[in-house]
């Protein structure tokens, strides 16, 4: 069992989110509206960042939980869902997940997702 997370540019949610509908057996996603920064193109030139003038870029954070079998789909959905062939279009991570458990019926496993 895989847990993908994947930070992408707001304006691509609806792509990503209908592509990742359109994928067998995948249960559900949870999607969350955050911000940050990434160190991009400023790396190494010098630049200090004042706390008080940081700028944050808005971003989407998605979550998946699947199959072993379903990871490389679930990746290469949201990685062209989501691609603008721009600087900053994101990331993906891949965990792996030890167990889960459905509360109200205490389903462990695949079952529980």
């Amino acid at each position: 069992m895989k847990q993908v997370i994947a930070f992408i540019k707001p304006h691509k949610l609806s792509p990503v989110a209908m592509g990742l509908r359109d994928i067998p057996d995948l249960t559900g996603v949870s999607i969350g509206k955050g911000q940050g920064f990434g160190r991009g193109r400023a790396r190494g030139k010098g630049h200090r960042i004042v706390e008080d003038e940081m700028a944050y870029i808005p971003n989407v954070r998605i979550e998946v939980f699947c199959s072993d079998e379903r990871l490389e789909e679930v990746v290469a959905c949201i990685a062209t869902n989501a691609h603008t062939g721009l600087s900053g279009d994101g990331k993906i991570y891949v965990t792996e997940v030890v167990d889960a458990v459905r509360i109200s019926n205490s389903e462990r496993g695949m079952f529980a997702i």
